[in-house]
Parts: C-alpha cells; sequence; structure tokens
C-alpha cells in the first residue's frame, strides 16, 4: 500500500460504515512474512510506532520477522489477526497526516501463550527479545528487586518448579524464566534481551528480575545466561496516544480499507540502543537509531525532561480542566509549571538541553496528537519513582528549591483522590495509591496529614519520606492547587 500524503481529511463520497470496507491485510508488494528473528513482548501503540517503524525500514528488513506476544488483554491479537499482522501508520504534523503499511509482524500470540514462547526461544534462528510491557511488568518491590509477595510472581514460581513446561505463566520476568529454559534445552545458542520501557537502565533492572525468578525456579540455569545471555539497554522516545475511531476513519478515508488498529503518532522518533547482540540484530542504525556505548545520558534526558514533565501535566492540568496534552500547554499556567521543572530536571544533564526544550514544546503543542492526560497518568505509582523522584533527591542533597517535584506528587495525590472513581485511572497498585492519597485529603488535622504525606512519600521513596522540609513542601503545593484550581474552574 503507497505511502500517501493527507493535508486535509475529506472525500467526495463520505463513508459511513467503515467495517464493511475490505479488511486491511499484508500489502502484496511485501512478499512473504520475513522469518522470525525477533520476539517482542507486549505488542502495543508504542512498539507498532517505534521499534517496529525501525525494523521495518532496516535494510535487512526481509531477514528479520517479528513474533509478537499481547499483554494481558487479547484486543491487540483479535484486531491484526485477520490483518495478517498489518496496520497503518498514522504520522501527524500540524499540516496533515503521513499514512504508511508496517508489515514487520510475521507471527502474533496471546501473552499467555507460553507453549509458543517456549518453541520461539527454541529456535536457534531467533536472536533478540524486545519487551514493552511497562514499569510495572518489572515486578519490582520497592527495593528493585523481584516482587515475590505478588501473587502472580508466586504463582508462576511455584508452577514453573513444579513443571518447566508450565502454560499460562503471567508475569513477564517469569515469562522470560520459561523462555529461557527451553533455550537452554534446546542448544539455542546466544541471545539479546533488549527492553524498551522507560526506565533508567532498563537492561540492568529487567536482569536483575529475571535472575531472580531464574534463582527461584531452577539456579542451574543462572550459569548458562551468563555464557549465553546479551543484556542490552535502550532509550525509547516517540509521542503515541491511543487509537480512536477517528484514525480507522482516516484509513477508511484515505485508503479505502478497514483498519482495526491503526496507530497515530508523531514525526519525532529516537532510539539509541547499547548491546553486544551476539546472534546478530537489524541494521536499526540504517533506519536512525544511535549504537552507543552507554546510553545513560539519553535516558536521563528522556526520562525527567519528557516524562517527567509528561507526568506532572498528567496529574496537574486535569485539575483544571484540561485533557490533552496540546490542550494543556496552551495555558500559560501550565507552562510556566512545565518550565520550572525544566529548569531544575535540565540542572542535573550532561548533555544539550535548550534546544531539546524547544523541540519537547513543540511536540506537545502539536494539535494531531491528541495525548490524553489520562493516559499518561497510568501507573504513576511506578512512573513517579523513576521520572519524578531521582530529581527530588538531587535537589534535596543540594539546597536547591524542590518547589516543582513537590509540586507533581501533590498533584498526583489530588489527582487520586478526585479522580478515584473514574474507570480510566489505572494504577497497578490503585487501590493502595488512592487509599494513601484519601489518608492525606480527608485528614482532620495538621498532624494527621504530615503522617499521611509521610506515608505517600515511604511508599514512592523512602528517602524522600526521610525529609522533613518535602513533606512541608508537598503540603503548601497541595494548598496552592486547591487555590488555584478553585479559582480556575
Amino acid at each position: 500500500m503507497a505511502h500517501q500524503e493527507n493535508t486535509e481529511i475529506t472525500e467526495n463520497t463520505e463513508i459511513t460504515d467503515i467495517t464493511a470496507l475490505p479488511r486491511l491485510s499484508r500489502p502484496a508488494d511485501a512478499g512473504q512474512p520475513a522469518p522470525v528473528r525477533i520476539i517482542h513482548l507486549g505488542i502495543g501503540n508504542f512498539a507498532r510506532a517505534h521499534q517496529l517503524w525501525y525494523t521495518q525500514h532496516a535494510p535487512d528488513a526481509q531477514q528479520w520477522g517479528v513474533a509478537a506476544f499481547t499483554g494481558r488483554s487479547r484486543r491487540q491479537l483479535e484486531a491484526l489477526e485477520p490483518q495478517q499482522g498489518a496496520y497503518t501508520l498514522i504520522s501527524s504534523d500540524p499540516q496533515g497526516d503521513s499514512l504508511e503499511t508496517i508489515s514487520v509482524i510475521s507471527q502474533l500470540y496471546s501473552g499467555l501463550d507460553t507453549a509458543a514462547l517456549r518453541r520461539l526461544f527454541a529456535n536457534p534462528e531467533v536472536a533478540i527479545v524486545t519487551s514493552t510491557v511497562t514499569e510495572a511488568g518489572y515486578c519490582q518491590n520497592s527495593q528493585g528487586s523481584l516482587d515475590k509477595d505478588n501473587p502472580e510472581v508466586r504463582e508462576d514460581i511455584a508452577q514453573l518448579k513444579a513443571n518447566p513446561e508450565a502454560d499460562g505463566i503471567r508475569s513477564v520476568p517469569l515469562r522470560m524464566v520459561a523462555g529461557l529454559l527451553a533455550r537452554r534445552e534446546a542448544h539455542a545458542g546466544p541471545i539479546t534481551v533488549l527492553p524498551c520501557d522507560n526506565l533508567e537502565h532498563n537492561g540492568l533492572l529487567f536482569r536483575r528480575v529475571v535472575e531472580e525468578g531464574i534463582e527461584a525456579v531452577d539456579p542451574s540455569l543462572l550459569e548458562w545466561c551468563y555464557e549465553n545471555v546479551d543484556w542490552a539497554t535502550s532509550m525509547v522516545d516517540r509521542i503515541t496516544p491511543f487509537t480512536t475511531d477517528e484514525d480507522r476513519r482516516i484509513v477508511a478515508q484515505q485508503e479505502g480499507v478497514y483498519d482495526a488498529s491503526p496507530v497515530r503518532t508523531e514525526p519525532f522518533r529516537e532510539w539509541v540502543i547499547a548491546g553486544a547482540f551476539p546472534a546478530g540484530r537489524p541494521g536499526w542504525d540504517k533506519a536512525g537509531a544511535l549504537i552507543v556505548p552507554d546510553v545513560s545520558a539519553y535516558e536521563h534526558r528522556k526520562l525527567w525532561m519528557l516524562n517527567g514533565a509528561h507526568s506532572t501535566l498528567a496529574y496537574v492540568a486535569p485539575l483544571f480542566g484540561h485533557e490533552c496534552v496540546d490542550d494543556a500547554v496552551a495555558d500559560p499556567l501550565m507552562v510556566r509549571f512545565i518550565n520550572e521543572w525544566w529548569d531544575l530536571a535540565g540542572s542535573y544533564l550532561s548533555i544539550e538541553t535548550k534546544n531539546y526544550r524547544d523541540q519537547l514544546m513543540e511536540r506537545f503543542s502539536n494539535p494531531r496528537i491528541k495525548y490524553a492526560l489520562m493516559q499518561i497518568a497510568i501507573n504513576g505509582s511506578v512512573k513517579l519513582q523513576v521520572r519524578i523522584v531521582p530529581v527530588a533527591l538531587k535537589a534535596l542533597e543540594d539546597g536547591v528549591s524542590i518547589v516543582a517535584p513537590a509540586r507533581a506528587i501533590a498533584a498526583w495525590i489530588t489527582f487520586l483522590h478526585r479522580f478515584a472513581d473514574d474507570p480510566r485511572l489505572q494504577d497497578a497498585k490503585k487501590e493502595q495509591a488512592v487509599g494513601l492519597a484519601r489518608a492525606v485529603v480527608e485528614a482532620q488535622s495538621q498532624q494527621e496529614q504530615e503522617e499521611a504525606i509521610g506515608e505517600v512519600l515511604a511508599f514512592l521513596n523512602p528517602k524522600l519520606a526521610s525529609s522533613q522540609i518535602f513533606s512541608v513542601e508537598v503540603a503548601h503545593q497541595l494548598e496552592v492547587l486547591t487555590s488555584l484550581s478553585a479559582a480556575h474552574n
């Protein structure tokens, strides 16, 4: 299907029932699906806008097919299976949309199909496992270790200890353990694990929880992993909102087909990778990815500048009636808050930030990327720990202003309380987080509130909870946000 530009989404004939159109399928000129050499865990919109785009645009893409596993839901499987894994990528800038069919998915599976995962891990042609499972998918406790108190983790460990070929393994670290056991058994050789989640040192973090899972199931696998598993790290960046009916209508109007699961994204994209890739990799660098010895500087800039600003907006802006990022940054007060955050976070970065900040504001302002604040707000209990807390701790240590990080956490508390019953509020620790927030907002005395804020901070980071200065500033920001939002609304 040809790449085409759409600057005005109108046609002479309006399509009233897009589902009656022919279903999108793998383009004829794409040839047969490439042999599977990459396993991807968590095939959502971001992976399809980012890693799969880079793979399709690599010069050797015909050698690198992807076996994609869904997350908890079968929704993507049901949407993409009838399309042979193909989907439309809609790249949107303020002037219009550019449409492209992505067809690098060669096989699709449910995330719970552990038998298929083992079979693929046992294939020596498979060289790489990538993942976009979100921060919550790592199943970490507050110390960064595998959370063995998590009922799913505990059950998965018991199942694999009893039967290494057990099916239906739910937690991502233990699914990796199942796959690596199968690869060792098959003598399938080395493999690279390349996480693509918004976590600093994601390769090291993923390695830790997987190896702790191995220790719990079969410690003898560790020695094999030391010799055969390359734990790579990456920084990923491309703003990708949820799919809407309007996205499906655009594809129908422009391409004359029904795509059940197109992806809208921005033109900007960035991928920085550090890894050895002993079994090879696609020519991602030829498609624009940056291969470096160390991604740390890029990770910090992305997590603190882009993700930190996004999380600040996600919890502050809804208090003022905003629903999307582009709406929020049209509000001078939100822009002031973001700039105050950037001033602080940028002071701790070792690479250029001025042009990056200008570029971020341009990206945030894109009116064709309706990035819902409620989407960004998902799993704040985990995201704040890596996006806001590190900067807060640095500021406390240096004795500089802590207003911006304290504001973000105060907004999160208020947000949780206000939207507790909203079905869009999703968090892996929702019940606990909402309970803590309610205790702060509904406190009957200053002492009760101080104690409740301390509980919230301990939930996020024990070091943060030990700072009376930070606790006091969070309490102050709660008052400020309540006053400002009341005046605004």
